[in-house]
């Protein structure tokens, strides 16, 4: 609460402008009565902030400074105001936005997300057993498996560094016949298991 407004900070990970756009709406239906609903985010090197009717640079710029002060990316903060009457003037504002979402992503828990190498592994029918049992061993992301007259093929996220290891691996277990296609770096895979 600042001079009788209450200022309600939500931050979530976000991967696409889309994605961040959501939480806001989200927190409009929720709170359909508050007086703003300011934002920022930070993908990559995408940005966006909103002020919603507060004076320009006074929200969603402040809210960003946070964000990039506390050094996180794939973020959306969105902070809610409830207008109490008392005019902060644009000093006051930005300190307001800025300090709430600052404070809360100071204490928010935090996800390092690693790069992984995305893999196309094939291996025939009789080696898709040792496949399963080698991915058991190995902290891999599985995306969804093609299954084709000669055997299946398995979308895989690997740790840049484990890599080779894991190629060997396969090598070995499939007596050579298995076969990897580097496709270079990559999100989540979807569908399958997620091991992340």
């Amino acid at each position: 609460m600042i001079e009788n407004s209450e200022f309600l900070a939500y931050a979530r990970r976000a991967d696409s402008p889309e994605a961040a756009l959501a939480l806001l709406a989200e927190l409009r239906a929720k709170y359909p009565d508050a007086t703003h609903h300011c934002w920022a985010y930070r993908i990559g090197s995408s940005y966006r902030f909103g002020d919603d009717g507060e004076p320009g640079g006074t929200a969603g710029a402040p809210i960003l400074r946070a964000i990039e002060g506390q050094g996180v990316q794939h973020v959306m903060v969105v902070v809610v105001r409830y207008y109490g009457g008392v005019k902060l003037g644009t000093g006051g504002l930005a300190r307001a936005y800025g300090g709430a979402a600052a404070e809360l992503l100071r204490t928010a828990q935090r996800l390092e997300v690693r790069p992984r190498l995305l893999l196309r592994v094939s291996v025939g029918f009789a080696e898709q057993g040792a496949l399963y049992h080698l991915l058991e061993t190995w902290d891999v992301q599985r995306g969804a498996e093609d299954y084709t007259p000669q055997g299946v093929t398995l979308p895989l996220g690997v740790y840049p560094e484990e890599e080779a290891g894991f190629i060997r691996a396969l090598e070995d277990a499939t007596r050579g016949t298995g076969t990897v296609e580097v496709l270079g770096y990559a999100g989540p895979l979807s569908g399958g298991e997620h091991s992340l």
